[in-house]
């Protein structure tokens, strides 16, 4: 089977498949230096085409993690990757990233189908209790598609991210698998 053909989760409109070694051209060139992505994701770090590699290398075998490309159904594109981190199965928690790398795609719903996809998986394959993240607040667009998924505030970290000059909270929000079953398995 073609690596790039597997298709892990899938909806409608996107499904997620594992990142392969094909996929670090795509990340080093188009995923990390958008300026507005990157404040998104507070990244102010700089990347070498090296040091990706041994990102890939290490979450290759790290259990604690699952990270996925976000594709297109229709054209097989990847726009995106989604992770599953910090999973913790004596506790049933860990964390979730998301990050939808073209423009032309953001407010148009891929993100949270992506973002359902591998929600669903934690809760109900890997049955995680509780799913937490972590987002900047001037990150409007991102809070209202964790909402829509059910995802709470619980919290924020104040002048958590320095950015540009200015200093930006973290909100913390966090998901159930019983308020997620709720609106999703009625």
């Amino acid at each position: 089977m073609d690596e790039q053909k597997i298709k892990f989760l899938e909806d409608k409109r996107v499904y997620l498949r594992p990142i392969q070694q094909e996929d670090l051209d795509f990340f080093y060139t188009r995923a990390l230096w958008d300026k507005e992505g990157r404040k998104l994701t507070g990244t102010q770090a700089v990347f070498t085409r090296k040091g990706v590699q041994r990102w890939f290398d290490r979450i290759s075998d790290d259990d604690t993690r699952m990270d996925l490309i976000i594709c297109l159904q229709k054209t097989d594109e990847p726009i995106g990757d989604v992770a599953l981190l910090d999973i913790d199965p004596l506790n049933g928690k860990s964390t979730v990233r998301i990050s939808i790398f073209n423009k032309e795609f953001w407010g148009k719903g891929y993100g949270t189908e992506a973002l359902k996809l591998l929600i669903s998986f934690g809760f109900n394959n890997l049955n995680m209790n509780r799913i937490g993240l972590d987002v900047f607040s001037f990150n409007e667009r991102a809070i209202n598609s964790y909402k829509k998924l059910g995802f709470q505030e619980e919290g924020r970290i104040r002048e958590d991210l320095f950015y540009d000059g200015e200093y930006h909270d973290a909100v913390l929000m966090g998901l159930l698998k019983r308020e997620f079953n709720q609106v999703y398995w009625k």
